[in-house]
């Protein structure tokens, strides 16, 4: 978990410098900046979704995944505990849930979020997760900067989700081969891409209901080992 902490903690850490600079920048400057920020995030996302070797597999996997995040409400969710954030500490209408629900679904999806969580649970390895945290802290503070408190915020959110993968990751371990890890991490790719449209503000996309997409590789596959498993 060590490599998780280390992660939170830097997005705490770079929301509060982020915070120095809340207001002391002209708003077109925030603006310029957080487009620069948007076209990066959609490079990275085209980066991470091209790794996939299985096409149909990710159109599957989103449709499914689609589905059941549309069925959990996710991105209501998370946007309903924004705003429940926001009404505890008088925030102005929109800023906290902004900030909070950008910010988690930046920092919890995509291939070193996931590689890295589960490098940590199988082989105490961090370093994935240590690189990880520079990006995300530098992140957070133009977010913060530009989106306010809430992106501090987003530090459980990632906690919680990169905690589960890590603990997990030892009883999945079986399971988790290189194929799963490479899926799993283009369809993060993918959602990561979605996260930069939605930052240079093209039609909205609902990420958050797409994060059950991620995970649709790992059960097709433990389904073939127990399919082929029994017919053998």
């Amino acid at each position: 978990m060590w490599g998780t902490i280390v992660n939170a903690l830097a997005v705490i850490g770079g929301s509060l410098v982020g915070l120095l600079f809340r207001g002391g920048i002209p708003d077109k400057y925030n603006e310029t900046v957080m487009k620069g920020i948007g076209l990066a995030v959609v490079l990275i996302g085209i980066m991470g979704g091209l790794k996939t070797q299985d096409l149909v597999l990710v159109i599957f996997s989103l449709a499914i995944g689609s589905i059941l995040g549309e069925m959990l409400r996710i991105e209501d969710n998370l946007e309903k505990l924004g705003n429940w954030l926001e009404n505890k500490m008088g925030g102005k209408e929109g800023g906290i849930a902004k900030g909070f629900v950008a910010a988690s679904l930046l920092f919890c999806v995509g291939s070193m979020a996931i590689v890295g969580s589960l490098e940590s649970g199988l082989t105490g390895n961090h370093q994935t997760l240590y690189a990880k945290s520079v990006l995300d802290g530098i992140a957070s503070i133009v977010f913060t900067s530009t989106l306010g408190i809430g992106v501090i915020f987003s530090s459980v959110a990632l906690f919680l989700y990169q905690g589960f993968i890590t603990l997990t990751a030892e009883y999945m371990k079986d399971f988790l081969t290189e194929d799963v890890i490479r899926e799993m991490s283009a369809i993060g790719g993918l959602l990561i891409l979605a996260i930069g449209f939605n930052i240079l503000e093209f039609k909205r996309i609902k990420v958050g209901n797409m994060l059950p997409a991620i995970f649709v590789p790992l059960v097709y596959y433990i389904l073939k080992l127990i399919y082929f498993g029994i017919f053998s």
